[in-house]
């Protein structure tokens, strides 16, 4: 194996603007080789998310990504080879790794997965996304049956859980997305009382028709102008989940809203930020929760899987771009 070549994608440049595939560089490098209390995992799954383009500005909760690096994910994998006695080979794994073939991840920060059918699951409801959803709306948004939540980036891999999530939780909730067919698929293939439209121009009077009594919970994934929009119309004593500001990652020259910390005085509006790792002591709870949901039939699980490492510049481009519904993420290799 060490005489293989391995594939690596590497943001070759920074983008100061639009992320565009110019700024990725396909690269074959020699095969990695662990050292000791490493191992060797080859890629299967790759999750996508716009938290990789916030990468590319600055430190986040992570380091940044600079010029030249292999773009970091994270991802499931197969233990090609183990050199900790605690993790047998074929094993299954999510690690921090890079947009590439295989990868060598440190086995102590390797999390072991049992066989799931199917394994994508392990990136969408099991995973990162079904996380963030399940913590970000029960743990901090904090919903109370009747109460109306709006989340915004409906369609995609966290909105379309946490408007389920919050159905479960005998809540009303309306999503906000891009396009009068995204809007109507929420509402008749996942339930969603009301969906707005922020691309027809109306977002404040549309929200308004659709939110009759006010905003009790609003779980923000875009920031930006549409956050200022909700907040107009969040209840006294409201709930703000903030997870991401997806609007505001592809601009040279990112904007926020305006009034505040006003509306949050005025309103009393608590606004909290929250990565999914905030919650360890919560994980086999919510684990055995988003089974049990999607097993039932109570949660519908949306995948969008983009094949082959080299389609992962434009597929990460695409969900920028509002393209997906779901989670998005890529294979790079057969499951077995």
């Amino acid at each position: 194996m060490t005489d293989m070549q391995n594939r690596q994608i590497v943001l070759e440049s920074l983008p100061e603007g639009t992320l565009e595939l110019s700024h990725f560089a396909v690269r074959k490098a020699p095969m990695p080789e662990p050292g000791e209390g490493e191992l060797l995992v080859k890629t299967l799954y790759m999750s996508l998310d716009a938290a990789n383009r916030a990468w590319m500005q600055g430190a986040t909760y992570r380091d940044a990504v600079e010029g030249g690096d292999v773009m970091p994910t994270y991802m499931i994998g197969r233990v090609v080879t183990s050199r900790d006695p605690a993790v047998a080979e074929n094993s299954l794994v999510e690690v921090e790794g890079g947009w590439a073939d295989y990868v060598v991840a440190k086995a102590d920060q390797a999390k072991m997965i049992p066989e799931t059918s199917p394994l994508s699951h392990r990136l969408s409801v099991l995973g990162i996304a079904g996380k963030t959803a399940y913590f970000g709306l029960l743990h901090v948004g904090q919903p109370k049956a009747g109460e109306t939540i709006v989340v915004s980036a409906a369609a995609g891999s966290v909105g379309t859980l946490v408007g389920q999530i919050g159905k479960i939780m005998g809540c009303r909730v309306v999503g906000i997305a891009g396009g009068a067919e995204k809007c109507a698929w929420l509402v008749e293939e996942l339930g969603f009382d009301a969906a707005v439209d922020y691309k027809a121009g109306n977002l404040f009077k549309d929200l308004k028709a659709n939110c009759p009594d006010g905003i009790d919970v609003y779980f923000d994934n875009v920031g930006g102008s549409i956050l200022e929009t909700v907040l107009f119309q969040m209840n006294l004593k409201g709930r703000v989940v903030c997870c991401g500001a997806v609007s505001q990652y592809d601009k040279a020259k990112p904007s926020g809203p305006r009034n505040v910390p006003g509306l949050l005085v005025v309103k009393r509006l608590r606004m909290e930020g929250f990565i999914a790792m905030d919650f360890p002591e919560h994980e086999a709870q919510a684990d055995t929760d988003l089974s049990e949901w999607a097993s039932s039939g109570q949660l519908t699980v949306i995948e969008d899987i983009i094949e082959g490492l080299e389609n992962a510049p434009s597929a990460l481009i695409g969900l920028l771009n509002g393209e997906n519904r779901g989670k998005r993420m890529v294979r790079v290799a057969p499951d077995r």
